[in-house]
């Protein structure tokens, strides 16, 4: 995110400051509480430490989450939400409760394969992978 303005329309500050892979999620986790740097990496499979870094900081430049390093040995840094960041907790209320309202997409079948006429195939939405159905 760039040093400018943020844009005056909500939604638009919302998409600025939270837009993009990974920042709902992360303020997810953070909404159960504080949690270390390698909490968050753990409970977000696939996320890159850049990612998490990168974001992370944002995060604390727009007030939303607060970065406590303590005096220990080893170190020991903990992210939390601010206010502002807790008051993200209807938003994302609202976007699970909509979320699971979604049906699942119907699975859609091709034509038989060419090389065996009794075998079809159908990719699943949730995975993208090939299933195998024999015909009978």
């Amino acid at each position: 995110m760039s040093t400018t303005s943020l844009p005056e329309c909500g939604v638009a500050r919302f998409l600025t400051l939270l837009g993009g892979p990974w920042a709902t999620l992360i303020v997810r986790e953070l909404l159960q509480g504080p949690h270390r740097f390698t909490e968050l990496r753990d409970a977000l499979p696939g996320i890159s430490p850049h990612t998490l870094t990168s974001r992370l900081r944002q995060f604390e430049a727009t007030g939303i989450v607060t970065r406590t390093a303590y005096a220990e040995i080893p170190p020991r840094v903990e992210y939390r939400l601010t206010p502002l960041g807790e008051g993200l907790r209807g938003v994302l209320d609202a976007m699970a409760a909509w979320g699971v309202t979604v049906p699942e997409p119907p699975q859609v079948q091709t034509a038989p394969s060419a090389t065996n006429p009794q075998i079809s195939t159908a990719r699943t939405a949730s995975s993208g992978q090939t299933n195998r159905r024999y015909l009978s």
